[in-house]
């Protein structure tokens, strides 16, 4: 039986959209089902690219929790992630891949899903320790053009609570371009991300199903 993923998305989905393809293309690029997609911004094309492949999707917004406790922004994001949690166990999938999810998960997310044994992997487009969190591909492009990297990257991993820190499923090497834009080394970039986060996603649920052997 296909495993049965659940993605995370805070955009324009080609990720999601990648994902979709390949786990409709044939069994062994991905055997697995997309089975819910979870948006935590309402404008997020991936939602239109979901409903357009008949996948049922969720709409979670931060702001909701904001209005509703605005005198302690760290309770409301609590409460949002432990709902979370209870959104993505609802809909019980093996694995959780968070592909442009602008949202960074605590452990009253994590916990929750780590003790109902689903996995949890993302794609950070930086190689491991080079440049975390946000505008990762901005932040490289200009320390290239300041001469202190000549590569960048990208790399599928497992989610933990240190912000891009989880260990490493696939990483890739990206040669700088001297002379190119930002939105060029942003297609390059996105281009590679798209055939990786199938390969991460598939090994990921590869590791899953020896994992379960082993303690069989």
């Amino acid at each position: 039986m296909a495993s049965r993923v659940l993605v995370l998305i805070s955009g324009n989905g080609s990720n999601l959209q990648a994902l979709i393809d390949a786990s409709r293309a044939n069994p062994s690029t991905l055997d697995a089902s997309i089975i819910h997609v979870i948006s935590n911004k309402k404008a997020a094309y991936g939602l239109k690219r979901a409903a357009n492949a008949g996948i049922s999707s969720t709409y979670h917004s931060l702001l909701a929790y904001k209005k509703e406790n605005p005198n302690n922004p760290q309770e409301a994001r609590q409460a949002y992630d432990a709902d979370l949690a209870k959104l993505i166990l609802a809909q019980t999938p093996d694995l959780v891949v968070c592909a442009g999810w602008m949202h960074i998960l605590s452990p009253t997310a994590l916990e929750p899903l780590k003790e109902a044994g689903v996995d949890i992997i993302n794609l950070h487009p930086a190689l491991p320790g080079q440049f975390d969190g946000a505008n990762a591909i901005e932040r490289a492009y200009e320390a290239f053009q300041r001469g202190e990297i000549t590569k960048t990257g990208i790399m599928i991993h497992h989610v933990i609570a240190a912000v891009d820190k989880g260990a490493p499923i696939i990483v890739r090497e990206i040669e700088m371009i001297k002379g190119e834009s930002l939105e060029d080394l942003e297609n390059r970039i996105h281009a590679i991300e798209h055939v990786e986060i199938v390969n991460g996603t598939r090994m990921a649920l590869e590791e899953r199903g020896k994992n379960k052997q082993t303690s069989a």
